[in-house]
C-alpha cells in the first residue's frame, strides 16, 4: 500500500479516498494490520475447505475492524477557525456539560466547565481552544469510569493544561474513559501555542473539559455536536 509522509502524518489511500492518518495510530494501525493477515492466512490455509463460507464472514468482519481502526486515527481536512474573542472546540464530539463547578485542583474558585464526550467514532485529535502561553501542566493517576460520569472529571486518569492569554486563564482537561486507556499530550509550561494547533490525543473514547472564566458568553447548547477546532464554544468579553 503506497503511503506518502506529510510531517506527522501519513495519507492512506483507500477505495480511491486518502485520508491523514495522525502518528499515533501508526503501531495501533501496524497491529492491526498483522492481525488481519494472521487470521485470514491461518483461516485460509487450516479451515477453508471445510467451512469457505465462514472464511469470508471472517475476512468482512476482521476487514470492516481493521478499517473502524484506521478511521478512528484519520485527520479530517477542515477549515480551522481562528479569531482572537473565540474559544474554539479543542476536540470532536457531543456537547454533555456545560455548568458552574468549584474547581479544587488549579483556580480554587467557581469556573463554567464546557464538557465534550468523545465517541470511538469521534475524531480524537485535541486542539488548543485558544492561543496563549502554557502555565500549567499535570498528568493525574485514576480510575476509568465512564466519560459522562459526573465523577469522571475528578477521578478518571487525566492531563490537566492551563493556557493564559493576558488576564484569561483556560483550564483544558483530558480525561480517560471506560476505553480510552492513553492520552497523550505534548505541551509543556512555558511553551507558547497558537489556536487550533493540535496539542494532543486521546485513544478510544473519552472526554475534554474546558474549565472557563464566570460571566464567559457560551455559544453551544448541551447536546449539540461541535468539531474540533471549528465550533465556537464561547467567546472571551
Amino acid at each position: 500500500m503506497l503511503l506518502c509522509v506529510k510531517q506527522n502524518s501519513v495519507h492512506l489511500p483507500f477505495n480511491f479516498l486518502c485520508m491523514t492518518i495522525h502518528r499515533e495510530g501508526f503501531k495501533s494501525i501496524a497491529i492491526g494490520a498483522l492481525i488481519f493477515g494472521a487470521i485470514n492466512l491461518i483461516y485460509f490455509y487450516f479451515f477453508s475447505s471445510a467451512l469457505p463460507w465462514l472464511g469470508w464472514v471472517l475476512f468482512f468482519a476482521t476487514l470492516f475492524l481493521l478499517l473502524f481502526l484506521i478511521s478512528f486515527f484519520r485527520i479530517p481536512n477542515r477549515n480551522l477557525t481562528i479569531h482572537d474573542n473565540a474559544i474554539v472546540a479543542p476536540a470532536d464530539g457531543k456537547v454533555v456539560v456545560i455548568e458552574e463547578i468549584v474547581d479544587v485542583e488549579y483556580f480554587k474558585d467557581k469556573r463554567l466547565q464546557v464538557s465534550i464526550f468523545m465517541s470511538p467514532a469521534n475524531v480524537h485529535v485535541n486542539r488548543n481552544p485558544i492561543s496563549g502561553t502554557v502555565i500549567y501542566s499535570k498528568y493525574h493517576k485514576g480510575k476509568y469510569l465512564v466519560a459522562w460520569h459526573p465523577k469522571s472529571s475528578t477521578d478518571n486518569e487525566r492531563y490537566s493544561v492551563v493556557l493564559k492569554k493576558g488576564d484569561t486563564e483556560i483550564l483544558v482537561k483530558q480525561i480517560a474513559g471506560a476505553l480510552a486507556k492513553r492520552i497523550v499530550n505534548y505541551l509543556q509550561v512555558g511553551q507558547k501555542v497558537s489556536q487550533t494547533q493540535e496539542f494532543g490525543f486521546i485513544k478510544f473514547g473519552s472526554r475534554v473539559d474546558l474549565l472557563l472564566p464566570i460571566g464567559t458568553k457560551i455559544n453551544v447548547a448541551l447536546n449539540q455536536v461541535v468539531k474540533g477546532g471549528v465550533t465556537v464554544i464561547a467567546t472571551l468579553s
